[in-house]
């Protein structure tokens, strides 16, 4: 779908970008803003809405491995009739699982903003527990994955600056360093940005010592009803050496998904209609 590619994937992992420019572009590339803002209209906002199912495969140092399968919706609260990149506008995020039978009937909800913090809720079915998910927590790992809560719904762009570090004859790389650098476990992050589709496809985290240590890459592209979209998707730790894969099938654009389905009350109970 797009981060529904959850780009982070998915999820998926790409930034919201109200911008400060740090180096000018060429007379005739875009400019530091509109290529955000592209990028950011690719990776979240492709149709009215979006769904699909998801396979994840986290992989530890150790080489064990775990499988869950889960299904994504979204849904824009705002209508457009026209791809417009410098759209930018509220959403709601679904994440319910279905397997296997330890993670079965959890669900994620998000309710994304543009002037506050996300509101995120996890049902635990095992409890019949809603538990909100503070702020504070939404730089941790997302059920025992290499994503983290915040790669799933996306990172606020105003919390960060924004430079272009370099131009290649195929991406725009862009740094971006955290206005509030305790906030983040990282000192900045770099950006690969397709010059012609606007996908990204390389996310690199680095600590205060320069050194990369967190890497997303989008490793399976194609075109899907007209969107290009991100249909594999790779997490590494490059400390540990562990990282966790996000499959994507059955990716529909478009969908017509009814906004009751993301309030807590589908929490408990699913909208198994649209989960199928």
């Amino acid at each position: 779908m797009n981060r529904i590619t959850l780009s982070v994937a998915v999820f998926a992992a790409a930034a919201w970008l109200t911008l400060s420019v740090g180096v000018a572009l060429a007379a005739d590339a875009p400019t530091v803003d509109e290529i955000v803002q592209k990028a950011n209209y690719v990776a979240y906002y492709q149709g009215a809405d979006g769904k699909a199912d998801v396979r994840m495969s986290i992989m530890a140092k150790g080489g064990s491995k775990q499988n869950r399968r889960f299904s994504i919706l979204r849904r824009d609260l705002a209508d457009k009739d026209t791809p417009d990149p410098k759209f930018t506008g509220e959403q709601k995020f679904y994440v319910y699982f279905h397997e296997p039978a330890d993670v079965n009937k959890m669900a994620f909800l998000v309710h994304k903003h543009m002037d506050k913090d996300d509101d995120r809720w996890l049902y635990l079915p095992a409890l019949d527990l809603v538990k909100r998910i503070a702020s504070s927590d939404k730089r941790t790992s997302f059920v025992g994955s290499h994503f983290y809560y915040e790669d799933v719904s996306g990172r606020n762009v105003d919390a960060d600056t924004h430079e272009l570090a370099e131009t290649t004859k195929d991406y725009y790389v862009l740094k971006n360093t955290p206005k509030d650098a305790k906030s983040v476990e990282f000192a900045y992050y770099k950006m690969w940005i397709h010059k012609t589709t606007f996908l990204v496809v390389q996310t690199s985290y680095y600590d205060a010592q320069d050194k990369e240590y967190r890497r997303y890459k989008a490793s399976g592209v194609k075109q899907i009803e007209g969107f290009w979209t991100v249909v594999k998707s790779e997490m590494h730790d490059l400390r540990d050496g562990g990282h966790t894969v996000l499959e994507y099938d059955s990716v529909d654009y478009n969908v017509g998904l009814p906004d009751d389905i993301f309030t807590e009350r589908y929490l408990r109970q699913a909208p198994m209609q649209h989960l199928k």
